[in-house]
C-alpha cells in the first residue's frame, strides 16, 4: 500500500486527476475498475474519481509495487528534463511581479519561451518551477502530482508579465478568468510612424498555418447589412472563411519626431496569436523589430543605430476583475528611444 497525504499543491485536484498524474502510465480503465474495487480510496472510504481532493486528504493505493511500478514515468521526476535541459539561460533571475500561494506573476525577458518546444529548452515556465524549488514552495515529489505551469503566453521575443499556477486552484482561477476575458491586458509598442490612432479597431483575423502568420482584414470591407440578415449556420460559415473578428485598443503615449517612432498603449480586447503585431503592422504602423510583420530596412537601421534585436513589444499591465492591478516598468530598450 501507497498512501499520499494531499498538501496545498495539490488541493483542488480531482482525484482521478491525481492519480492519472501518479500513476502517468495507466489506462482510464484501470482507474475505473481500482476505485470499484476500493483499491484506491480516499480518506479510508470507497470514490468515484471525481471529488475534489483538499488539504489532509489521503489517498491510499492497495495495489503491488510491480503495479504501481508499472505504470509510474520510467524517469524519476528528481531526474527530470527541466534539470538537463539547455543552461544558456539558467542563471537568470526571476523577476517575481506578484505571488500568493496559489499564482506567481514574474516578467519574461525577451527571448525567452514561455514554454519549451524542444526538450532541451529551458522557458520561463523551468525557470518558474526552478524558483519555487529553491524556495521550497514544492518538491521534487509533489511535481509528480501536479507540475506548475504557465497560464498565458507570449512570444518568444516579447517580453513582459506571465502568469503562472502554483496549484490546482491556482490554475483553475487562472485558465477561466483568461477564458473568459476577465484579465485586461496591456501592452507597449513601439511602431514606425506618427501613430496618432487612439481608439478601439476592428478587423478580421484568419491563420495561415502553413506560414504561421496571420491576415487581417478591414471590417469595412464586410457589409454589416448582409451579415444581419444570416442565419446562423450561414454566420458560422462566413466567420470560418473570413476569420475571426478581433477588437484592438490604442493609445499613443509618446511621439519621436526626430525618429519619427511612436510609443503605444495596447489594449489587447480580445487576445488571438500575433494580434498586435499582424493588426498594426495593417494599419499601417509595423513594430520596429518585428521580422515577421515588420519591415526589414527599418528593422536593420534600428538594430545597427540602437541595439535593437527583438521585436518592441512588451506586456506591461494586467488588471483582475477586482480591480487589482500588476505593472511592470518601461522596458530600458524602449525608454533609450524616447
Amino acid at each position: 500500500m501507497q498512501e499520499i497525504i494531499i498538501t496545498k499543491n495539490e488541493k483542488g485536484f480531482k482525484l482521478r486527476k491525481l492519480c492519472m498524474n501518479y500513476l502517468p502510465k495507466a489506462p482510464n480503465s484501470f482507474f475505473y475498475k481500482m476505485f470499484r474495487k476500493k483499491n484506491i480510496v480516499l480518506n479510508d472510504k470507497k470514490a468515484d474519481g471525481t471529488e475534489v481532493l483538499k488539504e489532509g486528504d489521503s489517498v491510499k493505493f492497495y495495489l503491488s509495487d510491480d503495479t504501481i511500478s508499472k505504470f509510474k514515468e520510467d524517469n524519476s521526476i528528481s531526474e527530470n528534463p527541466e534539470a538537463k535541459t539547455d543552461s544558456s539561460n539558467k542563471n537568470s533571475s526571476l523577476d517575481v511581479i506578484y505571488e500568493d500561494e496559489n499564482i506567481i506573476l514574474c516578467n519574461k525577458p525577451a527571448g525567452i519561451l514561455s514554454q519549451k518546444a524542444a526538450a532541451k529548452d529551458y522557458s520561463i515556465n523551468e525557470m518558474i518551477i526552478d524558483y519555487l524549488l529553491s524556495t521550497g514552495e514544492i518538491s521534487q515529489e509533489s511535481l509528480k502530482l501536479f507540475k506548475p505551469s504557465v497560464c498565458n503566453r507570449l512570444d518568444r521575443n516579447t517580453s513582459g508579465i506571465i502568469m503562472a499556477s502554483k496549484t490546482p486552484e491556482g490554475a483553475h482561477y487562472l485558465t477561466d478568468l483568461i477564458r473568459e476575458r476577465k484579465i485586461r491586458k496591456f501592452y507597449y509598442a513601439v511602431v514606425k510612424g506618427h501613430a496618432n490612432i487612439d481608439g478601439i479597431h476592428e478587423a478580421f483575423l484568419s491563420k495561415d498555418e502553413k506560414t504561421n502568420k496571420v491576415i487581417v482584414r478591414n471590417i469595412e470591407h464586410f457589409n454589416s447589412n448582409v451579415m444581419a440578415d444570416m442565419s446562423s449556420d450561414m454566420m458560422k460559415f462566413y466567420d470560418e472563411q473570413s476569420g475571426s473578428k478581433v477588437l484592438t485598443g490604442t493609445e499613443l503615449i509618446k511621439y519621436n519626431n526626430k525618429l519619427d517612432i511612436s510609443l503605444l498603449s495596447i489594449d489587447l480586447i480580445t487576445g488571438k496569436s500575433h494580434q498586435i503585431r499582424a493588426h498594426l503592422a495593417h494599419m499601417g504602423f509595423p513594430i520596429i523589430g518585428d521580422v515577421k510583420y515588420g519591415v526589414k530596412s527599418i528593422n536593420n537601421e534600428f538594430s545597427g543605430k540602437y541595439n535593437v534585436k527583438h521585436q518592441l513589444l512588451h506586456a506591461y499591465k494586467v488588471i483582475f476583475p477586482d480591480g487589482s492591478e500588476c505593472e511592470t516598468p518601461v522596458p530600458d530598450v524602449i525608454n533609450q528611444l524616447f
